[in-house]
């Protein structure tokens, strides 16, 4: 076994599987723990659309988008963080790019809102002409 090998068996005892499975374009909440005073632990939401997602294994990280008040917050979350409690998906968008950069132009609706395109099939073009 060399040592590649034994890294990855190391990483994998770290990677954590509680989260849960979603893409980019997914709508998402993210939880995270928020440590006030000495005892006290709260949980903060972040609810945003994922832009991004790189990387693997221990070094595996999310970018979420959310526009509040007229401005743009993207806030990037490594996913194996102990911050981070949990991961709700909201809602599923369906997107033909790996990365989402182009919402960082876009405002109100046009921001949230992930189209999907109909293809249309070349029969289908003759038989309605």
């Amino acid at each position: 076994m060399n040592t590649m090998e034994k890294m990855k068996l190391i990483e994998n005892a770290y990677v954590r599987a509680d989260i849960a499975d979603f893409t980019v374009g997914d709508t998402v909440i993210v939880y995270t723990k928020i440590q006030e005073g000495a005892d006290k632990v709260r949980l903060h939401p972040f609810q945003g659309v994922v832009i991004a997602k790189q990387g693997k294994g221990l070094n595996a990280a999310f970018t979420v988008r959310k526009v509040t008040a007229g401005e743009g917050v993207e806030r990037i979350f490594p996913l194996n963080c102990r911050a981070i409690e949990r991961v709700e998906v909201l809602k599923s968008g369906k997107v033909q790019r790996a990365k989402l950069y182009y919402l960082r132009g876009k405002v109100g609706k046009r921001a949230t809102k992930i189209e999907t395109r109909e293809v249309v099939t070349p029969k289908e073009t003759q038989a309605s002409g």
